[in-house]
């Protein structure tokens, strides 16, 4: 995963473990207990290998405050501070520690990293786009593409930032009846590789539109609405010292998960945490987060004379590698609002959409159960045919969320082919 930069300081915090066998054993959602995922804390934790889980073990696992990061061949990697680690153990996980967080974060930074003044990410990582630098790219394709691109705005951040949105379309200024597809990332601040993934979408189909019949053809015939930074204040504060801070949620408080935090089956199931210090919290409300409101005002405005606008969406994360649909908050396939039929369109486009990226796909509940998720609330509420990406590396711990800026061309273009998948099947 590492370039030839990054592989000298990063050794010493990655390291490859023999695994022991583990008990399975259940967890009680009360046992929550202190944050992962954030350097800020004052216990930021250690990354961890848990051999043997599958998806109920690992939902276990999650709701002792710990976080699944990723899972290989049933082996998970699990962020979780030392009494959440005790607690797993006590209850029959097997842990094996493979990283300490701090010093994995300040690996990945680098030795130039957190300079006075930085307010952007580390040197060797400038290839990612900052929030100005993405506002920019914005406007450059607003400028030079003003017939198809018309830049908006969905609402701002807690801390007051404007959420901005594009509009790609061949009459972009104009509303017209074409079916519409919403694109949102980095709704977690530190998957940043998100918002590259959006801002190669707003290029390839405003650059391309004139030299590529192919994106010409899409551009003529569907509404497309992209948001690149759905959460702008934890994207900021995540890069802002110049060093990786391993912040996932808003900046609200303590934090909200704004991808618990969404009003179909809120808090439902033991899919999210009533803790604040959790990386999961789901806040004290359904859309009590006003970047998860403000996406959902804006979905909520394209009902247009009863129907919905917008046929199809992704919502776009790291890691795992992995097309996940709904619902999360079930192990069922079926369940209210959701036939069996509608299923079958899901795992049909889903593992067709994988198969061009090399990605897994899946249920989202394959993985862990979640409540008061973004795809959970598009379908249940919206009948909106909603799907989440996890983009590379394919596993990996804190590191996995601080890829090199190296690999942003390859690693946004190998989804091309799934994006278009996406655009035919909203006309469907």
């Amino acid at each position: 995963m590492f370039s030839s930069r990054r592989t000298a300081s990063a050794v010493t915090a990655l390291a490859c473990l023999i695994l022991l066998p583990a008990a399975q054993a259940g967890v009680s959602a009360a046992q929550e207990a202190s944050p992962t995922g954030a350097a800020a804390t004052a216990d930021a934790g250690s990354v961890y290998s848990v051999p043997g889980t599958d998806s109920r073990s690992r939902t276990e696992i999650n709701r002792t405050g710990a976080q699944v990061l990723s899972v290989r061949d049933g082996v998970a990697t699990v962020q979780a501070t030392r009494e959440q680690a005790r607690r797993l153990r006590a209850a029959g996980f097997a842990l094996e520690e493979q990283q300490d967080v701090a010093a994995a974060l300040d690996a990945l930074s680098g030795p130039e990293a957190g300079i006075a003044g930085a307010a952007d990410f580390p040197p060797a990582d400038r290839g990612f786009h900052n929030f100005d630098e993405m506002n920019a790219e914005l406007d450059k394709a607003v400028q030079d593409h003003r017939a198809i691109a018309v830049r908006s705005s969905i609402g701002r951040s807690y801390q007051g930032r404007d959420i901005p949105m594009l509009k790609i379309s061949d009459n972009a200024a104009q509303d017209e009846n074409e079916p519409e597809v919403l694109f949102n990332c980095n709704q977690h601040a530190r998957e940043h590789l998100t918002t590259e993934m959006c801002l190669h979408i707003i290029n390839r189909f405003t650059d391309g539109y004139a030299t590529n019949p192919a994106v010409k053809s899409v551009v003529d015939s569907r509404e497309i609405w992209v948001v690149p930074v759905t959460n702008p204040d934890g994207s900021v504060y995540d890069v802002a010292s110049g060093q990786y801070q391993g912040w996932r949620k808003n900046r609200q408080g303590s934090g909200t998960d704004t991808n618990r935090n969404w009003g179909y089956r809120w808090g439902c199931c033991g899919g999210s945490s009533s803790n604040p210090n959790s990386d999961t919290y789901r806040g004290s409300a359904a859309f009590s987060a006003p970047e998860s409101a403000a996406l959902a005002r804006f979905v909520d405005s394209r009902v247009v004379g009863g129907k919905q606008q917008i046929r199809a969406h992704i919502d776009w994360h790291t890691f795992s590698e992995l097309v996940l649909w709904p619902y999360g908050y079930t192990y069922n396939n079926t369940a209210e609002g959701m036939t069996q039929q509608e299923y079958d369109r899901f795992a049909r486009v889903g593992t067709e959409m994988a198969r061009t990226n090399g990605y897994t796909p899946q249920q989202s509940s394959d993985l862990y159960i979640t409540d008061g998720s973004t795809t959970d609330w598009m379908w249940g509420k919206h009948k909106i045919f909603s799907f989440t990406f996890e983009m590379y590396p394919s596993g990996g711990g804190i590191d996995g969320f601080y890829p090199d800026d190296e690999v942003i061309g390859r690693e946004t273009a190998r989804n091309d082919a799934a994006v278009d998948i996406l655009l035919r099947e909203a006309g469907v």
